[in-house]
């Protein structure tokens, strides 16, 4: 663990932290015993987690990003980029069954909620304030532009761009020239001063 200063939860009650982690000193995860992070990864402050998460290594979950889900678990791969506002949401309502919802109602009286898994597989990039929403599952290179929103229904190719609300296909991304990064990334040297 590299910067270990947080004001909202003790990192050391964190399932799993790599080597050379830093997060923010106000990242606010609720469940820490739920939450495993890899090694070279950095979550900018003012992050919030809520539900089970596993993050991979060299990933970077940007500032103001919300992952939720309640009993749900969000799992992010390596080489993933979150860019600030990004949301995960693994947890949510049916609002057309006109029950009540939220966290405030106690559960023998709310609606039925939708709890399911978010995973996002390694090469992910997703630009500022893209929300993923229950059950959506990102392919391997799977990229998006900013305010995107990706559902359940959208049919997503890996190495790919996706723009807008809902999500459309854009373009390919060079998966040849992002694999041959990581290779570099492999024989690079750290400097034993970090």
């Amino acid at each position: 663990m590299t910067n270990m200063e947080n004001i909202f939860f003790n990192p050391h009650d964190l399932k799993h932290c790599g080597e050379h982690v830093i997060l923010g000193k106000t990242v606010r995860i609720r469940k820490p015993e739920r939450v495993s992070i890899g090694d070279h990864t950095i979550i900018d402050d003012f992050t919030y987690v809520s539900c089970g998460l596993t993050v991979g290594s060299y990933t970077h979950i940007g500032a103001l990003t919300a992952i939720i889900g309640g009993n749900a678990h969000v799992t992010v791969g390596s080489y993933v980029n979150i860019a600030p506002g990004g949301r995960l949401v693994a947890a949510s309502h049916d609002f057309l069954l006109g029950g009540l919802s939220g966290p405030t109602i106690p559960p023998e009286i709310a609606e039925p909620g939708i709890e399911e898994n978010v995973v996002l597989e390694d090469h992910v990039l997703l630009g500022a304030n893209t929300t993923i929403l229950p059950g959506v599952h990102l392919p391997e290179g799977f990229a998006t532009g900013a305010s995107t929103l990706v559902t359940p229904n959208t049919k997503l190719k890996p190495w790919s761009v996706y723009l807008g609300s809902p999500a459309q296909f854009y373009k390919p991304r060079d998966r040849d020239k992002i694999l041959d990064s990581v290779s570099m990334l492999s024989r690079h040297k750290p400097d034993p001063k970090d």
